[in-house]
């Protein structure tokens, strides 16, 4: 009679640890949390929400008047910037604060509701999932009390 060990040789044990491991990191990968950066598609992702998102602005017949005196390339590459730096990513925004942008330029709620609204519907035509829409809608809306302010006289 040949006696059989309850306890697995090392090259047996070696295998099952490894596929164990490769299991567990494999699980792992597939539920690791997106930073929001990643959500959004990363830097080209960002670039096309913003792009869509201005070519709405620009027909948006409640805000579209703010914007005539800007200059619509630097706005977007301020807006990409930081769409990224607020969701995490690897960017740096070279703009002012946004205090010191609006103040005196007499934005409303009405106004920045609008613009929300528009940045929301170009993510909802790039199919961006609503989650992922309302983790970056969480981070653009503390910013309001910053952006709203009253027109400074002239």
């Amino acid at each position: 009679m040949k006696f059989i060990s309850p306890v697995p040789s090392a090259p047996i044990m070696a295998s099952l640890l490894f596929a164990l491991l490769a299991n567990t990191t494999a699980a792992q990968a597939q539920t690791a949390p997106q930073t929001l950066y990643q959500a959004l598609g990363s830097e080209s992702g960002i670039s096309q929400i913003v792009d869509e998102a201005v070519g709405i602005i620009l027909q948006d017949e409640r805000i579209k008047a703010s914007f005539k005196e800007t200059n619509i390339p630097r706005l977007a590459q301020l807006l990409k910037e930081q769409f990224c730096v607020i969701s995490a990513g690897p960017c740096k925004y070279s703009g002012d604060d946004m205090k010191t942008v609006h103040q005196g330029l007499g934005i409303n709620a009405a106004q920045f509701y609008a613009l929300a609204e528009d940045v929301q519907i170009a993510m909802d035509k790039l199919t961006i999932p609503s989650a992922t829409q309302n983790r970056l809608m969480a981070l653009l809306a503390p910013m309001k009390r910053d952006i709203v302010s009253p027109r400074l006289k002239q």
